[in-house]
C-alpha cells in the first residue's frame, strides 16, 4: 500500500458508515480529491461484489479537483449479529497522461507488476441505527475506534471489482407492471368463478321449476280425466299455457 507521503487522492470518509435497515436499499458517498498537478485514475473494489453497487467505479480525478463515488448497499434480508460487518473497500490510483479519459481506465493500469505506483486505501464499512433518534452511547464507543489503526488489519483480503448496476435488479417501472397484472389475473380468475357460479345455480333453479311444472301438469290432467273422461278444451289451454311458461323459463 502507497505511504501517507504518496497519497494521490484524498478519501473522505475513510469509513463506509450505512444506517442499517432490512429489506431496504441504503447508500453512503465518498469524496476522492486529487490536491496534485496530475490527472490521478481511479478503482473501486470491495470483498462482497455482488451485495454493493458502486457509480462510478473507475475513472479520472483531474488536478485540483475531486469526484464524488455513491456507494449502495442492496437490500439485506435480515440484520448481522451485533450490526457487525466485515465487508472492505479497497481505493486504487494512480498517475495518467493528460487527455486519459474513463473509456480508457483498464485492471491492467492498476497492477503493479507492470511498473506502476499505485497507491491503495482500504476502507471498512460500518453498520450504524437509522436516526430515529440517534444513540449516544452508539456513537461514543463507535468515535473512540481508530479508523486509520483499522485500515491495516486483513492485508490479505480478496478484493474484487465492483459494479454499477446489478443484473438481478428490475427496474421499479416494470416491477409495478408486472404486479398490476397479477392483480388484473387474479381478479379476472375471481369474477370468472362468480359468473360461473351464479349460471349453474340459475340452471339447477330452472330445472327445479320445470319438474315442479311438470308434476302439476300431470296432476291437472289425472284431476280433469277424472271428472270429465276425457281431454276437454279447458285442459288443452292450460297445458299450452304451461308450455308457453315453460319455454320462458328454459330460455332464462
Amino acid at each position: 500500500m502507497g505511504s501517507d507521503s504518496k497519497e494521490l487522492l484524498g478519501i473522505e470518509p475513510l469509513e463506509l458508515r450505512f444506517p442499517f435497515e432490512t429489506k431496504k436499499q441504503i447508500s453512503c458517498s465518498m469524496q476522492l480529491t486529487n490536491r496534485t498537478d496530475d490527472y490521478i485514475a481511479f478503482k473501486v473494489k470491495t470483498t462482497s461484489p455482488k451485495k454493493y453497487c458502486v457509480r462510478p467505479n473507475s475513472g479520472i480525478v483531474p488536478p485540483r479537483s475531486t469526484s464524488d463515488v455513491i456507494v449502495t448497499m442492496q437490500a439485506q434480508r435480515e440484520a448481522p449479529a451485533d450490526m457487525q460487518c466485515k465487508d472492505k473497500f479497497l481505493v486504487q490510483s494512480v498517475v495518467v497522461t493528460e487527455g486519459t479519459t474513463t473509456k480508457d481506465v483498464t485492471g491492467e493500469m492498476f497492477n503493479k507488476g507492470s511498473g506502476n505506483v499505485v497507491d491503495e486505501r482500504k476502507l471498512k464499512v460500518v453498520y450504524v441505527q437509522p436516526p430515529r433518534p440517534p444513540s449516544p452511547v452508539r456513537e461514543g464507543s463507535e468515535e473512540g475506534s481508530s479508523p486509520r489503526a483499522s485500515l491495516l488489519e486483513g492485508g490479505n483480503l480478496n478484493y474484487q471489482d465492483t459494479q454499477t448496476t446489478r443484473e438481478s435488479d428490475e427496474p421499479p417501472l416494470l416491477s409495478a407492471t408486472r404486479a398490476h397484472k397479477d392483480a388484473e389475473d387474479v381478479t379476472s380468475d375471481s369474477e370468472t368463478s362468480a359468473l360461473i357460479s351464479r349460471l349453474t345455480e340459475e340452471r339447477n333453479s330452472a330445472i327445479q321449476q320445470n319438474n315442479k311444472l311438470l308434476e302439476e301438469m300431470d296432476l291437472v290432467r289425472r284431476e280433469i280425466s277424472k271428472q270429465n273422461g276425457g281431454f276437454p278444451f279447458v285442459f288443452v289451454v292450460v297445458v299450452a299455457l304451461l308450455g308457453i311458461l315453460l319455454g320462458y323459463i328454459m330460455k332464462r
